[in-house]
């Protein structure tokens, strides 16, 4: 081999080092995981919806963002929006696979959700193509007292599709779907789930977001985010969870109180390791239930990474996470 060959070689090397990495060092925020065939796929927050493919849930390897343009329609709700898309959902169903998204004004619930479809997750397929189906639903300042972003899909045991979302403001809300999973049921079907806001429980704080709704154990767990992310150091997220026979709650957590009212379980909080984690995903692949979410690490200044725990279960079915 020549010199200029070894070289380029080295390069190439080097440039693949870049791009696949251990998961703890993976810069993430509001992460969300399936699998297809083989392959895992992560989708969190970025530009465009940052992706992620791994065989082994420990090397990922970076691909292309789903939106290398905005959507035609973000400019309406964010004017001069860029491309800084929130909080992925990623489901399969229908045949095809349903990716829900945030885009928002930060600190405002001047919010939508969107979703796009399509058939396959692999950038190699000659059918790989994201669909954009537009606004699923839309929060305006002055007008709404909640905010439509952190979407969930969760389908029930009657197969109706809701869609949960919600970040501070007055809490998590729940919505009936239409079998297209792609707009609102009429006639339109609301439930408030969580909240934080005005109550004894939370001492006045609306710091509640992030809903994932978790079908397991004949239960729906549903596991919020509580007090404050993105602050590096000083960010004091922990998650949080309730359950409920039913999908439309009420959820209670562990002592018997209403979530609606303020309530919840602390499930995994910051400690020498994380200054603050959330933002979770909950998921069973091989026979076994995941807990994915984000934490800001101590060993890297408070650099926010992907967290994948084996998530196990208690004599009387409330979750634990491995350590």
């Amino acid at each position: 081999m020549n010199f200029f060959k070894m070289k380029y070689c080295w390069i190439l090397i080097l440039f693949l080092g870049y791009f696949v990495s251990n998961a703890q060092s993976i810069s993430v925020h509001d992460p969300v995981m399936i699998k297809e065939k083989d392959t895992y796929y992560l989708f969190c927050t970025g530009r465009g919806i940052k992706n992620y493919s791994s065989k082994d849930l420990k090397n990922w390897t970076v691909l292309p963002s789903v939106f290398t343009k905005k959507p035609v329609w973000t400019d309406k709700v964010v004017p001069n929006f860029e491309n800084h898309i929130w909080a992925p959902d990623i489901s399969f169903h229908n045949n095809q696979y349903y990716l829900y998204y945030s885009v928002s004004a930060f600190g405002k619930n001047t919010s939508a959700i969107g979703v796009a479809t399509n058939v396959t997750l692999s950038p190699e397929d000659k059918n790989y193509q994201w669909i954009d189906h537009g606004i699923v639903i839309e929060s305006h300042a002055n007008r709404d007292e909640w905010n439509a972003i952190d979407p969930n899909l969760i389908i029930d045991e009657n197969n109706t599709a809701w869609l949960s979302f919600g970040s501070f403001w007055d809490g998590i809300k729940l919505v009936k779907l239409n079998p297209d999973l792609l707009s609102i049921a009429e006639p339109q079907e609301w439930y408030s789930i969580a909240k934080r806001k005005n109550t004894a429980l939370s001492v006045g704080t609306a710091a509640i977001e992030a809903p994932f709704i978790f079908n397991k154990n004949g239960f729906y767990y549903l596991f919020t985010s509580w007090d404050l992310c993105c602050k590096g150091k000083e960010s004091t997220y922990k998650i949080v969870v309730g359950r409920s026979k039913n999908v439309s709650g009420p959820y209670l957590d562990k002592e018997g109180n209403l979530l609606s009212q303020g309530g919840g379980t602390i499930l995994v909080k910051g400690n020498q390791d994380f200054f603050g984690v959330g933002h979770n995903s909950a998921y069973t692949f091989e026979e076994k239930d995941y807990l994915v979410y984000h934490g800001y690490d101590a060993k890297q200044n408070g650099r926010s990474v992907l967290i994948i725990k084996e998530l196990k279960w208690d004599s009387d079915l409330w979750p634990l996470v491995s350590e």
